[in-house]
């Protein structure tokens, strides 16, 4: 289970750390990804999900 969105497929997205001085380092952002449960055909199953997919309803969360 990687730090992805398995409805999305939203990912990792790597970049630099700039100092004041311009020196770079490398770094990586994570999406913020919650492990939920949700329905799909009618079963509820456990899902990685972003937290913009979570908002803008595009999976349905079961309680």
């Amino acid at each position: 289970m990687g730090k992805y969105c398995e409805v999305c497929k939203k990912g990792a997205m790597s970049g630099n750390n700039v100092s004041h001085s311009n020196r770079k380092t490398k770094r990586s952002w994570l999406p913020n990804v919650q492990r939920v449960n949700v329905m799909v055909n009618g079963k509820a199953t456990k899902m990685c999900v972003c937290t913009r997919c979570l908002r803008s309803q595009k999976v349905e969360r079961c309680i």
